[in-house]
């Protein structure tokens, strides 16, 4: 999932830039999320220090700020050196200013032609998305579900298990920073990943890597974020 940030120190265009940004993730099924919306750039900046997602930054330039939007995403590039940043901002003759700060922005987005901001705006969050789905094939191996036409990666890393859900043909996917439900059985999943993940009970299927303590007497799995299942005895050597 890609992390989405705004900083914009203009109240009613950082709300039509998170409009469009809302729109666009909705509308396009993207596997993003609206983060932070922020005016001030040390609050951003902080909140970016303590995310362990890529994230996608739409920055203003001029910020009324000793920090402007060139000298943060110098200092989100030391927090997040894969992260896509965007200009937004109504000084186009500023676009030289990214090789001084060596900033690598993916765009510039101005201000002052509303109707292409827009589509701008709706085509960097498209690329980003594309891009980080390149980079994290190539990088981790992945499982990708659809879950209401739109597709998510997620980790195999990031997977804690997978439980069977009350809801007939369906899987809880049990993850780092999420859960979502999504239509499969035990026996395709299992088909379908590799050796690091167990069918420990006939409702779960675990991910070894991520696994803390197995209680054999009370036949419970304890996972290194604390989510726990259970375990069976048929099953347990395998484990």
């Amino acid at each position: 999932m890609l992390n989405i940030f705004v900083c914009e120190d203009n109240d009613m265009q950082r709300q039509i830039i998170v409009q469009i940004i809302q729109n666009t993730v909705l509308i396009e099924e993207l596997d993003m999320q609206l983060v932070l919306d922020a005016g001030n750039p040390y609050v951003l900046l902080e909140k970016v220090k303590t995310s362990q997602n890529t994230g996608i930054y739409f920055l203003d330039i001029d910020l009324n700020s000793n920090m402007n939007g060139m000298k943060l995403a110098q200092q989100i590039r030391l927090f997040d050196p894969r992260g896509f940043i965007v200009f937004i901002t109504a000084h186009s003759e500023l676009s030289y200013m990214t090789f001084q700060y060596r900033v690598e922005a993916m765009d510039f987005v101005l201000k002052d032609n509303p109707a292409e901001a827009k589509v701008k705006i709706r085509e960097c969050l498209l690329h980003a998305m594309e891009r980080y789905t390149l980079q994290t094939n190539k990088t981790h191996k992945v499982y990708t579900i659809e879950v209401g036409g739109r597709k998510i990666n997620v980790d195999y890393d990031d997977i804690f298990f997978f439980e069977t859900s009350r809801n007939i043909h369906k899987i809880i996917l049990h993850a780092k920073d999420r859960q979502i439900e999504f239509t499969s059985t035990m026996k395709e999943l299992t088909n379908a990943l590799d050796d690091n993940f167990v069918r420990c009970h006939r409702s779960f299927l675990v991910n070894k890597n991520c696994i803390k303590e197995v209680d054999a007497k009370n036949r419970i799995v304890h996972f290194t974020n604390g989510e726990t299942c259970l375990m069976s005895t048929r099953m347990m050597k395998e484990l």
